[in-house]
């Protein structure tokens, strides 16, 4: 049997009434694919930008909807923790998909997924002829992924969050084995091509936020997984991102590190706005270690060549040193909170 208390009558009248209106019941239909902007919503419903927000500021106040900006947009998706979310999602997974209104606004949204998707691989294809350039020179990409894999192994992931997410391939990487999947980013643009990635691999219940990798805006002990993945390098103080990334790490949990060696390829400082040529095993292990973390796994992938002008991927997975002994508990604390 649940723990689980059923919501109250009063909640539940809340929800009902929030969602009985043909506009606020279609925009929750639409979330249930993953987030979206005012201006999609305007787009898919024909309706204008001042009435779309006007639902969605009640749907956000009566606690079923969340908002988060990125840079002058605002991003909305459905709560997905709390008694709200036990009731609003049987309601909305039992609404008939063929109704011909919902069939047209799908097809809207598939049309405005299609253009968000052109513009984000326009901007991207500027970047990527100096980004083969840099994956020439280490190991190939599923390499480094498959070691991802091996050195996290198959420990459960409730809350997973990809700090500099860039693309979002760690959160494709990953996002089936995980309960809650965030990706954060301070570039828009980079948001954009991550959006349009993820929902290409049908991955569109993710939460992608714009933030600073020194103050990420989370609780403290909220993810169990930490990913840094290729950002480091870019970083002034990586230590600090370091450390900022440790705080949200729940007891017993996890951060996975993955940078290059120290090389001496002054050149990327130029081409690609590289901070630090790298970093040596011990370094990393050291800011882990500061920040209230084991290192239990380093590890060095090869290059594709030897000699000079490559660089060895390293990979250190640090393990809080906190015990845990009841996730579900911490999870209940965290909707309570």
């Amino acid at each position: 049997m649940s723990n689980t208390a059923a919501p109250s009558l009063e909640l539940t009248l809340a929800i009902l009434r929030a969602a009985a209106e043909e506009t606020r019941l279609r925009i929750l239909a639409l979330l249930t694919d993953g987030e979206l902007s005012v201006s999609d919503l305007t787009d898919i419903l024909g309706q204008s930008q001042p009435r779309i927000s006007r639902h969605l500021k009640l749907l956000a106040e009566a606690g079923l909807v969340e908002r988060h900006r990125e840079g002058a947009w605002a991003f909305f998706r459905l709560i997905d923790r709390g008694e709200a979310a036990r009731t609003l999602r049987p309601m909305l997974d039992g609404l008939n998909r063929a109704d011909p209104l919902l069939l047209e606004d799908r097809s809207r949204l598939e049309a405005v997924r299609a253009q968000r998707s052109h513009a984000a691989q326009a901007f991207f294809s500027r970047l990527a002829p100096e980004w083969d350039r840099l994956r020439s020179l280490h190991a190939p990409e599923p390499v480094v992924e498959s070691a991802v894999l091996e050195a996290l192994g198959d420990k459960p992931i409730a809350n997973l969050l990809d700090l500099g997410t860039g693309t979002g391939r760690m959160l494709q990487l990953l996002a089936p084995r995980a309960s809650r999947t965030v990706g954060l980013d301070a570039s828009h643009a980079m948001l954009s091509v991550a959006r349009a990635n993820l929902e290409n691999a049908g991955l569109s219940r993710l939460e992608l936020r714009q933030g600073d990798i020194y103050a990420p805006p989370f609780p403290r002990n909220t993810f169990d997984l930490v990913i840094i993945h290729q950002v480091l390098h870019y970083l002034d103080d990586p230590a600090r991102a370091i450390r900022e990334a440790a705080r949200l790490v729940a007891p017993g949990g996890r951060i996975l590190v993955v940078d290059f060696a120290p090389h001496s390829l002054e050149f990327l400082r130029e081409a690609q706005a590289h901070r630090r040529l790298g970093f040596a095993s011990e370094q990393v292990a050291g800011w882990l270690g500061d920040a209230g973390l084991d290192c239990t796994v380093n590890r060095q992938i090869a290059p594709p060549e030897q000699g000079e002008g490559q660089l060895i991927v390293s990979l250190w997975l640090g393990q809080d040193r906190r015990v845990v002994t009841d996730w579900p508990a911490i999870e209940a604390d965290r909707e309570v909170a």
